[in-house]
């Protein structure tokens, strides 16, 4: 239920039980428990670091074109970042549906998200990286996208905010302190993101077509999706903080769900944890 509008634009109050927060638990890796309820997301953050010999383990679960991608990165870093994450993405929904990482296949869609060929109508994922950290979001019947950006300095944030970001989003943003504004504005990209990735069209989307909430303390949801205010209340949107530093967010077209986040994670410490049985 939607209740006062407060002194800062945008900022619709909601009670305590509707704020949107994700718990985070050992029971994940505790219980090795990879079954997803009906409604159930699991999110899994993992730190994307490893000594070599995790890297070219990781390398040898890919696809031909996944490798292929792999050797165009210029930078080796990026090269090992992109490995170890889609090794993961691949070890972590081997368990859910009970094959070979190497042995799982994806379809795109028009826009390149990947589906899992197998099991297509139940598992949905999705997943994202910046700056040495990765997440991931599983779940059934209801596609979902989440985002993660590391929160750093960012020259030109104004004017970025501007071009990109719908007027009251803008003018939300400027009417915070500076010392607010930096983290506010990763957190409203993120929720951008995700919401972009839920839906599956990339760019095709305009980013200052929609509207989320930025403001610290308040409520994390959309505000109205093209004008749309109805539409944004069929939508549920979600920040994860479990990880200092970085701004991350989770959106799908449904009613909350029940979300249950593993703490964070080196790769060889998932690895390893997938690998008990």
């Amino acid at each position: 239920m939607k209740l006062s509008v407060s002194s800062r634009a945008g900022c619709r109050y909601k009670s305590l039980s509707m704020m949107n927060e994700i718990g985070v638990t050992d029971a994940l890796i505790n219980d090795h428990h990879f079954e997803l309820g009906g409604r159930d997301i699991h999110v899994w953050p993992v730190q994307l670091v490893a000594p070599d010999t995790v890297v070219e383990r990781c390398f040898v679960l890919l696809s031909s074109d996944e490798r292929a991608r792999a050797e165009r990165f210029v930078f080796e870093h990026h090269r090992c970042a992109y490995v170890l994450s889609r090794g993961i993405l691949r070890a972590l929904l081997g368990r859910y549906i009970s094959l070979q990482p190497a042995d799982i296949h994806f379809s795109y869609g028009s826009k390149g998200k990947p589906h899992l060929c197998e099991f297509a109508s139940q598992i949905r994922f999705n997943c994202s990286r910046s700056d040495g950290m990765a997440l991931y979001a599983m779940t059934r019947h209801c596609d979902v996208g989440i985002d993660i950006e590391k929160i750093r300095p960012l020259q030109g944030m104004e004017q970025i905010a501007l071009n990109f970001f719908c007027p009251e989003e803008t003018r939300e943003l400027l009417s915070l302190t500076p010392a607010e504004r930096q983290e506010a504005f990763f957190r409203c990209w993120s929720r951008k993101e995700a919401y972009i990735k839920a839906v599956g069209d990339g760019l095709s989307i305009p980013l200052d077509g929609f509207r989320v909430t930025l403001t610290p303390g308040c409520p994390v949801e959309f505000v109205h999706l093209g004008d749309d205010r109805a539409l944004a209340n069929e939508w549920a949107l979600h920040d994860f903080t479990a990880i200092d530093d970085y701004a991350a967010a989770i959106a799908y077209h449904e009613a909350p769900r029940p979300i249950r986040a593993a703490p964070v994670m080196t790769v060889p410490e998932v690895l390893a944890s997938l690998s008990e049985k």
